[in-house]
C-alpha cells in the first residue's frame, strides 16, 4: 500500500516512497551494510569504536559459535539481555545471522518477569551482561533455558582498559553480585571458538513473513505479550524511517553531512524505538551510532558525547530535560547537529522550545508503538517539523480515527488511532484472543489505544491513552494537556496527571510534580493552571514528589501512580 489516507503530498525533501521489494530478509540488510561500508565507524560504546567490518568479523564468530558448539537450530528463540554496549550489536546481527528468534529483554527486569518471558518465548538460550547473572542462576531451572552466555561491560575494550573497567565495576562499584552458573560460556570465549570457522555461511530466516524478533509489551498494564515482528515488518520499518530521516536534494538523493552521521543512542537497543533506529535504518545508511549505556548518569552521558560533534540525537521528553539541566551540555558545540528525534512518550513544547533555543536544531516528534515495528508517523527534520503534532504517517501506511463504536470519524475530530501498513505485527505469540481484540472486526486495522485527531494536512495530534482519559462530571480531561501546561512553569522539571475517585465529579485530576526549585507552592501550580486550563481541567490535587516512577526508556508510569492511589483509597475505606 503506497496511498495513505490524505491527498496532500508530504513535507518538502522527504521521501515520499519505499521499495518493499529491495531485501527479503534483515540479514541481507546486515550483510549489505558490511560490504558497502567496511571501513566506517559503526558503534562508539566507553570512548572505543568498532568498524563495520569488525562487527561483521565478531557477529560472524558469535553466529559460527551458535552454529556448532550449542544444539540450538534456526528458529530456535535466544534472549539478549544487555545495555547498550558493543556486544549488543554483535549478539543480535549474529544471531540472526545464526537463524535464530531474538527475544529482546530488558536488563531491569525483575526475577518473575525474567522467568515469564523465558518460559512464555520458550527461549534456549540467553546472553546477559553479568551485573543479571545472579538472578538468571536463580530462575535458570524453573526455565528451558539451556545455553547462558556472560559478558562483562567493557569485554570489546582493548586488553587494559577492559581490564581497568571490568575490575572496576565488579570490585569498586560492586556492581556485579556474587553468581554461580558452571554451565555459562563466556561472550569473549564464544567468540574465540566461534572465530575458529573460516568461511562462515549465515543461515538466516529468509522467508519475508517470518517472525524473526519477538519483542515484549504490556508488562504496565498486565501480562507481557510478545509481538511477532517478521522480516517484512523490520524491513518496511527501517525504509520508512530511513526516507522520513533522510533529507534529499533536488535530485533525490540523500544529504549527507561534512564529516559523516554521528547519532547518539542513549535510548535501549533491546527497545524497539532505539532497535530499529540504530540497529536498522542508521545501519542501513553507514552511519556512526554513539552508545550510552546508562543514560540517567547525566555526567557520564555528556561525557561521552563531548569528543563527537553530533548530527543526530535520539532521545524523548525526560532526557531532553535532564540534559538541558547540564551546564556542560549547555557549553556544547551544535554547530552540526542537524536532527533530534523524539518518541517513546509526549513531546511538551515547552521542552521543545527550550530545546530549540539552546541548540538551534527543532525536534521532531515521531509516534510508534511495539506492535507496528514501531513507527507510524514522524515529523520531517531540518525546520519543517510541525510542533506539537507527531508528523504524518510514514509511507506506505494508512490511518484513520474510529469512534466507540467503531465508525470512522471526520479528519479534524477525535478518535482511536487505527493503524495498517506492511509494519504492523504478525500478531501476539501463542495470543490469538488478545491478537484479535488488538484488531478492528475485519482484522484489517490495528487499533492504538490512543486518543488522536488527524488534520486535512495528514499531520497527527496524539491527544491521549484511552485508558488514561479522566471524567470529570461528564467531561473528559487528558492527561497529557495537563502536564503540557504545566511543564512550562519555571519551577517544574517533571509532572505527571492521573484521575482519582471523586465523589461529587467522578474523578479529579491529581497532578505529580518533581520541582527544580524547592520553595514552589500548590496553591502556585493551581493559580498558574486556572491562567491556562478551564476550571474542570484544574488539578484539584497536588503532591510533590523527589522522583516519579518510569520505564528504563524514561516514560512515566501514570498506571503506577494510580495503583498507589487506589491502594491509599482502599485503606482510607471504613472497615
Amino acid at each position: 500500500m503506497e496511498a495513505s489516507f490524505w491527498d496532500g503530498k508530504r513535507a518538502p525533501g522527504v521521501m515520499d516512497t519505499i521499495n518493499l521489494n529491495e531485501y527479503d530478509a534483515v540479514v541481507e540488510v546486515i550483510e549489505n551494510s558490511f560490504k558497502r561500508y567496511a571501513d566506517r565507524p559503526a558503534f562508539t560504546s566507553i570512548g572505543y569504536t568498532l568498524t563495520y567490518r569488525q562487527i561483521d568479523e565478531y557477529s560472524a564468530a558469535f553466529a559460527a559459535y551458535l552454529q556448532n558448539h550449542t544444539s540450538l537450530k534456526p528458529g530456535d528463540r535466544i534472549a539478549i539481555q544487555m545495555p547498550n554496549v558493543l556486544q549488543f550489536p554483535i549478539a543480535m546481527y549474529g544471531a540472526l545471522r545464526a537463524g535464530m528468534v531474538v527475544v529482546n529483554t530488558n536488563p531491569l527486569y525483575t526475577e518473575r518477569e525474567m522467568k515469564h518471558q523465558f518460559n512464555d518465548s520458550g527461549a534456549k538460550a540467553l546472553v546477559c551482561m553479568d551485573v543479571f547473572a545472579k538472578s538468571v542462576e536463580n530462575i535458570k531451572d524453573e526455565t528451558g533455558l539451556k545455553h547462558i552466555i556472560v559478558t562483562s561491560l567493557a569485554d570489546m575494550l582493548p586488553l587494559l582498559k577492559r581490564t581497568v573497567i571490568n575490575a572496576a565495576a565488579k570490585y569498586v562499584k560492586k556492581m556485579v553480585p556474587a553468581y554461580s552458573l558452571p554451565q555459562a560460556v563466556s561472550f569473549r570465549k564464544a567468540l574465540a571458538q566461534g572465530g575458529k570457522y573460516n568461511g562462515f555461511q549465515p543461515n538466516y530466516i529468509k522467508n519475508p513473513d517470518d517472525t524473526i524478533i519477538l519483542q515484549y509489551t504490556g508488562g504496565t498494564t498486565g501480562v507481557a505479550k510478545g509481538a511477532e515482528l517478521t522480516n517484512r515488518n523490520l524491513i518496511a520499518n527501517m525504509m520508512q524511517a530511513r526516507a522520513m530521516l533522510s533529507q534529499v536534494d533536488d535530485k533525490g538523493q540523500p544529504i549527507k553531512p561534512e564529516g559523516g552521521v554521528k547519532i547518539v543512542a542513549p535510548l535501549p537497543l533491546y527497545h524497539i524505538y532505539s532497535f530499529t533506529v540504530h540497529l536498522m535504518a542508521l545501519f542501513e545508511l553507514g552511519d556512526h551510532s554513539i552508545l550510552i549505556a546508562n543514560p540517567r548518569d547525566t555526567d557520564m552521558f555528556v561525557r561521552m558525547m563531548k569528543p563527537h560533534q553530533l548530527t543526530g540525537i535520539i532521545g524523548l521528553n525526560t532526557l531532553f530535560v535532564s540534559l538541558m539541566a547540564h551546564p556542560e551540555f549547555r557549553a556544547m558545540d551544535f554547530s552540526k547537529l542537524r536532527l533530534t528525534l523524539s518518541g517513546g512518550t509526549a513531546l511538551v513544547d515547552d521542552t521543545a522550545n527550550r530545546w530549540k533555543e539552546m541548540t538551534g536544531c527543532g525536534i521532531s516528534e515521531a509516534y510508534g508503538l511495539t506492535e507496528c515495528s514501531p513507527a507510524v508517523c514522524m515529523n520531517p527534520a531540518g525546520g519543517l517539523e510541525r510542533q506539537g503534532t507527531v508528523g504524518q504517517a510514514v509511507p506506505g501506511t494508512a490511518l484513520k480515527c474510529i469512534d466507540d463504536e467503531g465508525n470512522e470519524v471526520p479528519l479534524g475530530e477525535r478518535g482511536e488511532l487505527c493503524v495498517n501498513g506492511p509494519q504492523v505485527m504478525k500478531g501476539y505469540w501463542n495470543r490469538p484472543e488478545a491478537t484479535a481484540e488488538s484488531f478492528t472486526a475485519d482484522g484489517q486495522w490495528l487499533r492504538t489505544g490512543d486518543v488522536a485527531v488527524i488534520d486535512e494536512d495528514g499531520f497527527v495530534k496524539i491527544v491521549d491513552r484511552i485508558k488514561d482519559m479522566i471524567l470529570v462530571s461528564g467531561f473528559n480531561v487528558y492527561p497529557n494537556e495537563i502536564e503540557d501546561v504545566v511543564a512550562a512553569h519555571p519551577a517544574v522539571e517533571n509532572c505527571a496527571a492521573i484521575g482519582i475517585d471523586d465523589d461529587k465529579t467522578g474523578e479529579a485530576v491529581k497532578l505529580f510534580i518533581v520541582a527544580s526549585d524547592s520553595n514552589v507552592t500548590v496553591e502556585e501550580i493551581r493559580n498558574f493552571c486556572r491562567e491556562k486550563l478551564t476550571a474542570y481541567k484544574v488539578p484539584r490535587h497536588v503532591e510533590f514528589r523527589d522522583e516519579l516512577p518510569m520505564t528504563p526508556v524514561g516514560k512515566i508510569l501514570r498506571r503506577e501512580l494510580k495503583d498507589e492511589e487506589a491502594a491509599k483509597q482502599k485503606q482510607a475505606e471504613p472497615a
